[in-house]
């Protein structure tokens, strides 16, 4: 079995990949992992990577899109390879079974590592092989993943080499680590004839932040920085004036950014990510009212039934009863 520190260096030999696709994960994180593998096959003319797609229990994995992705096998019946990738998104507390956890526990040994894609370090966690390790998980689960695993050193990096163990956030990121290890095995000509052919904007660094705060098709770097820094604090709210300072503008020129470039002023663009933010954690989380109204910087919860019933036309409680 290889390790991450010969997976991640030159070789003309095969890399033998499964890739447990859980229930729930999103066809964008499983392209995201397959489809680097197979350009960087075609682009060399011979298997550099060679790959299969097993779930919990053999059957089709059903996706968040409404597609059922083929398997072919079950999780239990893989003798082994030299990297597992597991690639989960939404529910994964509930596709996270006893069965699962203790069968991912009882064949770890069978790889020489182990790699979680968006909420796949859940998985990984629960069955404790992250302990000791950095990792890192999508950006909407940093906190309550710190929180729930203290042996784990989580960082907001797109993906995390620590050891035997890989975690990258997203779909994005796991196409940025897909890139480094085509890169550092096959070589930076292909890597990047791999970008090329998805006009994939290339981007090696693995520590850069999950939320650049990027607005398509927007002209004024000034608004993505602004957003950066609403998004990186929306606990404890900065107020305009602060972030417009700290931009070097006026308070002015930045609601004139802003309106040019979303049509509103920052002040609510602040307030609807904060709203945006707490719907996302009734969906997700069972977290108490409370703790989400805090969270998003409201002082209490009254204050924020009234905002979210403004925005959304339902209060938090009859929004968390229909989920």
């Amino acid at each position: 079995m290889a390790y991450t520190e010969t997976i991640f260096a030159p070789s003309r030999a095969t890399l033998d990949i499964a890739v447990l696709v859980l229930p729930r994960a999103s066809i964008l994180e499983v392209a995201s992992v397959l489809d680097p593998m197979r350009n960087a096959n075609r682009q060399m003319a011979r298997e550099a990577f060679r790959w299969r797609v097993i779930t919990p229990d053999g059957r089709a994995a059903p996706l968040t899109c409404g597609i059922e992705l083929p398997a072919s096998g079950a999780l239990g019946d893989v003798a082994g390879a030299d990297l597992l990738m597991i690639v989960s998104g939404f529910d994964q507390a509930e596709v996270a079974t006893r069965n699962l956890i203790a069968t991912l526990r009882r064949m770890a040994g069978r790889f020489g590592a182990i790699a979680g894609i968006d909420a796949g370090p859940w998985i990984m966690a629960r069955a404790g092989l992250l302990d000791g390790h950095r990792a890192t998980v999508h950006w909407e689960d940093l906190e309550d993943f710190a929180a729930a695993f203290p042996g784990v050193e989580v960082v907001a990096d797109r993906y995390v080499r620590a050891g035997r163990r890989l975690t990258a956030g997203g779909a994005g990121p796991a196409a940025d680590m897909m890139l480094h290890l085509i890169g550092t095995r096959c070589g930076l000509g292909v890597a990047g004839q791999v970008a090329d052919s998805f006009l994939y904007d290339r981007h090696a660094d693995a520590t850069r932040p999950q939320r650049p705060g990027r607005v398509p098709g927007a002209r004024d770097r000034r608004l993505s920085a602004a957003l950066t820094m609403m998004g990186e604090a929306l606990d404890a709210p900065r107020p305009i004036p602060e972030i417009a300072a700290a931009l070097g503008l006026g308070t002015r020129r930045l609601e004139q950014i802003f309106r040019d470039g979303l049509g509103t002023g920052p002040a609510a663009c602040y307030l609807d990510l904060r709203l945006q933010a707490a719907r996302r954690m009734m969906s997700d989380t069972d977290h108490p009212l409370l703790e989400i109204a805090l969270r998003t910087g409201f002082s209490d919860r009254s204050s924020f039934s009234r905002a979210y019933r403004r925005r959304f036309g339902q209060s938090p409680r009859e929004s968390r009863a229909g989920r």
